[in-house]
């Protein structure tokens, strides 16, 4: 059956292909410190799912293998995982080291028994993208808990006294989403609001900004379902289809796993089990299994979800995408 993204996909100019692989993104685990209500992967402190030391060592024996330059690592709150540290420390001492990528939530570093992550960051160069979903209290403590945005403030004040922000090789970028059922503002415009706000008040410098919009599922599909809004925002979404954004999806060139291994086009496909298969066999794929090389001739697997990557100017774990 064609899905109505399926079906706007016909006016794109470019097909929704893949290309080389370029990102390894693993999904460790689902334990954080926080129970954020646009999480779509619905983690927080009693989840038990995260990434056990053997599929670590069968995805670092693989990785090493590829070609692949970027590891990116999301949850939850990655640096929870027992082997967060083993994971990084053997990427980035591959004999073609990677580049390493960690989707923080800042909050962690204030918390008993992980004052270690500034540190240990800045002595592998891991680029970091931290949410920061507004530079006032109010909005970040609606979305993300009471308390949050003077943690998150202290966090980076931290991270940038050790040069995340400021030494050119210590990359720090932040992540905007919507408090509500509406699509993020011009990127550009939101970064500089950002720079000089957190800038003036804080002392704060960070590189870039990535504006990315809320998916309707998981946590937040049933916030909006129980404010009477989920629809409408699914409305909206599809009305703001924009062909020009298919080019830029992130779906193109990354691998996305689980905590299992299982793979999967996009961290969103993952929430809702919507999983990559071998062609032949039609069992699930993991990321062992895989061949770079062939890889691109699988396709990509599409829902109406996916109407939030491609809404407005569209939206991936890089932020705006045209």
């Amino acid at each position: 059956m064609i899905s109505d993204f399926d079906s706007a996909l016909a006016s794109a100019t470019t097909p929704l292909t893949r290309s080389t692989p370029e990102i390894l993104q693993l999904n460790i685990g689902k334990l954080c410190n926080l129970t954020c209500y646009h999480c779509h992967v619905n983690a927080g402190p009693k989840r038990k799912e995260i990434m056990t030391s053997e599929v670590v060592d069968k995805i670092l024996a693989w990785f090493e293998k590829t070609d692949i330059p970027t590891l990116d690592l999301t949850g939850g709150t990655p640096e929870m995982i027992p082997d967060f540290r083993r994971l990084v420390e053997t990427v980035r001492n591959f004999e073609k080291p990677r580049r390493v990528m960690t989707r923080l939530n800042a909050t962690i570093i204030n918390e008993p028994g992980f004052e270690w992550i500034p540190e240990f960051h800045a002595k592998h160069k891991i680029v970091i993208v931290a949410s920061m979903p507004c530079y006032s209290p109010q909005n970040v403590n609606e979305q993300r808990g009471d308390g949050v945005f003077d943690s998150s403030i202290s966090a980076f004040q931290k991270l940038n006294a050790i040069g995340y922000g400021r030494d050119p090789e210590l990359e720090i970028n932040f992540v905007y989403n919507p408090n509500g059922a509406f699509l993020p503002p011009d990127e550009d415009e939101l970064k500089a609001d950002y720079k000089r706000e957190l800038k003036t008040h804080f002392d704060i410098e960070f590189n870039d900004l990535y504006a990315i919009a809320n998916m309707g599922i998981g946590r937040y599909a049933a916030y909006l379902k129980r404010n009477d809004q989920l629809q409408d925002y699914q409305l909206l979404l599809k009305e703001a289809f924009n062909p020009a954004t298919v080019d830029g999806l992130m779906c193109r060139n990354t691998i996305n796993s689980d905590w299992t291994g299982k793979v999967f086009d996009c961290d969103f496909n993952q929430q809702i089990n919507l999983s990559l298969k071998d062609n032949a066999s039609e069992e699930d794929l993991f990321v062992w299994d895989i061949d770079p090389e062939t890889f691109v001739d699988i396709p990509i697997r599409t829902a109406n979800h996916c109407f939030a990557c491609t809404a407005g100017a569209g939206s991936s774990c890089g932020g705006a995408v045209t």
